[in-house]
């Protein structure tokens, strides 16, 4: 599937912010074998003082800016043109649990996609008993079993609600509640997955959405979304899962970052000089783009 996909973030400052410094991570990234970037670009207004762009250790595209001048506004446009070919799913190779842990004690490597990273709680997605007796019941007799089984419960179980959480709300807080939005179900899913010793990470990116039969596609009204990868042994590798929708990702899932939940992949983060409060806005759209035949 080939996207054209548009981020607009607008942040509105109760009063001007006389300097202030960001991390964005809103650029689609090309991963070999899952998606490819065919152009992209990120701008601002009013254009930062200073900009640099590196990839963090996940392999995230990072672009840091810094503002030295007052400004009451800032305003982040991404444009990205994105080819998605995922694999389908082969047959289920995945060990049990028993053997995953033995296969996770041969794994000595701590490059960024190790396994071993996403095993540990982290802030958003801490090992809690509730979620992990939770977890338990979803256990089958392989890993990607497990993972399919939790995600589809989590779908079935909770309720969309995007009143319910806001995004620093943590996975104990979310189960509690039994509602909340997709940043919350992956995060409810990974906690659970690693208290049964299984890792798992978060998965930042874009859903490509369609609208009722006979409705017109409504601009903006995509969102970031949010889903989440698993380690599900040497063979199997990493899968991932979608517990919002109950499914695996496809080739309607762009993805932008990858790390231990929402905290690593936040789509903005920094600091202003400034005082009282701020409204944000977001509107995305993924826009599939069809290719006429000569």
């Amino acid at each position: 599937m080939l996207y054209d996909i548009r981020l607009h973030l607008r942040y509105d400052y109760d009063a001007a912010a006389g300097g202030g410094r960001h991390q964005v991570r809103v650029l689609p990234p090309t991963i070999p074998g899952v998606q490819r970037v065919i152009a992209a670009s990120l701008s601002f207004v009013p254009a930062p003082s200073e900009r640099s762009d590196f990839s963090d250790f996940f392999g995230n595209s990072v672009t840091s800016i810094a503002f030295r001048d007052a400004h009451d506004a800032l305003d982040i446009r991404m444009s990205a043109r994105v080819s998605v070919s995922r694999p389908e799913p082969g047959l289920d190779v995945s060990p049990d649990l028993r053997r995953l842990r033995e296969e996770l004690g041969a794994v000595h490597s701590l490059a960024p996609a190790s396994p071993h990273h996403f095993l540990a709680a982290s802030d958003h997605a801490g090992i809690d008993p509730a979620i992990t007796a939770y977890a338990k019941g979803s256990a089958s007799s392989s890993t990607v079993g497990t993972a399919m089984a939790l995600c589809n419960r989590i779908h079935r179980d909770f309720t969309y609600d995007g009143e319910a959480t806001t995004v620093q709300t943590r996975a104990s807080d979310a189960f509690g509640l039994k509602r909340g939005v997709c940043q919350d179900f992956s995060h409810i899913m990974i906690a659970g997955l690693r208290g049964l010793g299984i890792p798992a990470g978060y998965v930042s990116g874009f859903l490509r959405t369609i609208p009722p039969r006979g409705k017109p596609r409504l601009e903006g009204a995509d969102a970031m979304h949010a889903w989440v990868k698993v380690w599900c042994g040497r063979d199997a590798g990493w899968q991932e899962f979608d517990p919002t929708n109950g499914m695996r990702a496809s080739n309607d899932h762009i993805t932008v970052g990858y790390g231990r939940d929402y905290s690593d992949v936040a789509p903005i983060v920094g600091v202003l000089k400034t005082t009282g409060g701020q409204v944000g806005e977001q509107a995305v759209d993924v826009i599939p783009v069809v290719l006429e035949k000569a």
